[in-house]
Formats: C-alpha cells, structure tokens, sequence
C-alpha cells in the first residue's frame, strides 16, 4: 500500500516519482505524512534560532536550498532540491534558478535601500518566493518561515503568527490564506501582511 495524499485547497500535487522518494515507508496517510513534517520542520526551526544568519547569508539559493532540505530531510530524498517537472502552480521549472536570482537580488536591494516596511519586504519575498515554487512540495511552509527569518533575523522584529496555524488542514484559517495569496497576485500585498501578523 503506497501512501494516500489528500491535497488541500492550493496544495502541489507530488509526481509519483517524487511520492517514491518518501523516507520513511511505514508513512501510508496524511496525517501520519504531517505529523513526521511537522517534526521535521520544528527541528528546522530550531536551527534557525540557533544560527547567526544575516542579509547576506539568507539571500542565496544556497540558503533557500538548505532551509528546505532541514525542513524536509528526515521525510523526502529530494528534500532542498528543485523541482524538475511543472506542477499546478509556479513558472516553469526550467526558470527556477533565473527567478529566484531576480529575487534575491530585488530583495536585497529592498533591504539595503529601505524601499519598503520591513513587514513588506517579508511578506513580498514570500509571495514571490512560493509564486517561483522552487520544490516539488513544501512550498507555503518554506516560504512562510523565509518570511519568518527575514523579519526576525534582518529586521530583528517577531516572527509572524499566521493565525497561530500552519496550515495543513483544510479550514476557514487556509481558505483565509488562500484568498490572500491570490490578492497579493493582483497586486495588493496588504491582506497578507495582515494575515500573517494576525
């Protein structure tokens, strides 16, 4: 018996290939899938806390690569790797590494110039980064403690609450998300600077 993904509103669909790089096979539903992430994710967490990161050190693909692989290794082979299919959201994977240099370079230059609110600059970065989707999995989570890192670590101001949720579960909390994530694509940011701050 393989493993039985119920994808959530806005979540990527895994390749079956991808699904064959699950580590730990005695995984067969989502909640057992989660709980093993979660655990994962919480030792990522961890590090970040423990680690001296700045501007420089954070905007890097070397960076955003590792951040990913400590949030998803103990789960995924192709943890902190890029995807190398298209799934239903995100450019087309053979761009990834053109859009994320765009990034960080834009970001830094928003960071050494003040262009934005620190909030803003955040929460820009974690739109445009799970807008790239760099991973075949993991994405809104990987963004979303990006956001984290920046505001914490750059601008020494606290983490974001996003609703005290991670957002794994189908709820009106994930709806909310949602909705936000696909105003800040028309343009307008605010709603989801104000989601993650709530």
């Amino acid at each position: 018996m393989g493993l039985e993904i119920e994808y959530q509103l806005g979540q990527t669909p895994l390749d079956e290939d991808e699904k064959e790089g699950l580590k730990i096979k005695s995984i067969t539903t989502q909640g057992e899938l989660d709980e093993f992430e979660q655990l994962n994710i919480e030792k990522a967490v961890e590090w970040t806390i423990r680690v001296k990161l700045n501007t420089d050190k954070i905007m890097t693909e070397k960076f955003i690569k590792n951040l990913h692989k400590r949030m998803y290794s103990d789960v995924w082979k192709w943890a902190g790797e890029f995807r190398t299919s298209e799934k239903n959201i995100g450019i087309s994977w053979t761009q990834i590494g053109v859009e994320l240099k765009k990034l960080l370079e834009d970001a830094k230059y928003w960071v050494k110039n003040n262009t934005y609110s620190p909030d803003e600059i955040a929460i820009r970065f974690k739109h445009r980064i799970v807008s790239i989707h760099c991973f075949p999995n993991g994405n809104g989570r990987h963004s979303r403690m990006m956001a984290d890192i920046i505001i914490n670590s750059i601008f020494n101001e606290e983490i974001y609450t996003w609703h005290q949720s991670n957002m794994v579960k189908a709820d009106e909390t994930r709806k909310q998300y949602i909705k936000t994530l696909k105003e800040a694509d028309q343009g307008n940011i605010t709603p989801l600077i104000e989601f993650a701050k709530n």
